[in-house]
């Protein structure tokens, strides 16, 4: 049974499109232990030194999602990528909180790699997840809200096969049902990139998230580079 894809239609427009799927069962959830906390911190410095006063726009990996956002109808200024919205964070505020082991991981690596990855709880989904466009009749509840929303017709989203949407405008924002918990033990993890030559940048991702993953949060994991070539995992 397949457990992700990407809609050949999707890649039809975006062929650029380079994902490492990650599937871990029996994760170990709740607070992030003090060493992992210490190493999302150091990492927090180390991408602050990195970035320097450079304008986040001007990053390669976050000029792709811009243009990739643009093509799809939203303005990228208004609806940010998550990698984005988390460097602004970091850039303005000086740090990130922690939230959680799982989100800390993925939000660790993110940073690292100035890409947008995504730790998904799978216990309400309805697999395969498909990365496609909306139709407009799917719903979406964001976290923190309790009516559901409907995306906008040929928006990208991640949905289930039940029309549940796990996350809308590609990577701008996760629904309630799919945000790891404290208490998640099976999830997807996704570590996406738009930019030309992101085969290296994206094994890279995948070796440090499966690391940290088995270091903080023990699990068995079966994972796959997913693009145009081979869009199922």
């Amino acid at each position: 049974m397949s457990l992700f894809q990407y809609d050949s239609a999707l890649l039809e427009r975006y062929p650029e499109t380079r994902g490492a799927i990650i599937r871990v069962t029996g994760l170990q959830g709740g607070a992030s232990s003090p060493d992992l906390l210490e190493l999302y911190g150091q990492e927090q410095a180390a991408t602050l030194e990195r970035i320097g006063e450079r304008p986040l726009s001007e990053l390669p990996t976050i000029a792709a999602w811009r243009r990739c956002f643009t093509g799809f109808g939203v303005r990228p200024t208004q609806y940010r990528s998550a990698v984005e919205a988390l460097l602004r964070r970091l850039t303005k505020r000086g740090d990130i909180p922690s939230i959680n082991r799982l989100v800390d991981i993925g939000n660790l690596v993110s940073i690292r790699h100035e890409m947008p990855v995504a730790v998904f709880d799978t216990r309400e989904l309805a697999p395969p997840v498909s990365v496609r466009f909306a139709e407009g009749h799917e719903r979406f509840t964001g976290l923190g809200e309790q009516e559901a929303q409907q995306p906008a017709p040929g928006e990208v989203i991640f949905a289930d096969t039940t029309d549940l949407v796990v996350a809308r405008r590609w990577c701008w924002r996760q629904s309630a049902e799919s945000a790891a918990q404290a208490d998640t033990t099976e999830a997807l993890v996704t570590c996406e990139a738009q930019h030309a030559d992101s085969a290296g940048s994206v094994e890279r991702a995948l070796e440090d998230v499966t690391e940290l993953l088995s270091r903080f949060a023990g699990g068995e994991a079966r994972s796959a580079i997913l693009d145009v070539g081979n869009p199922v995992l």
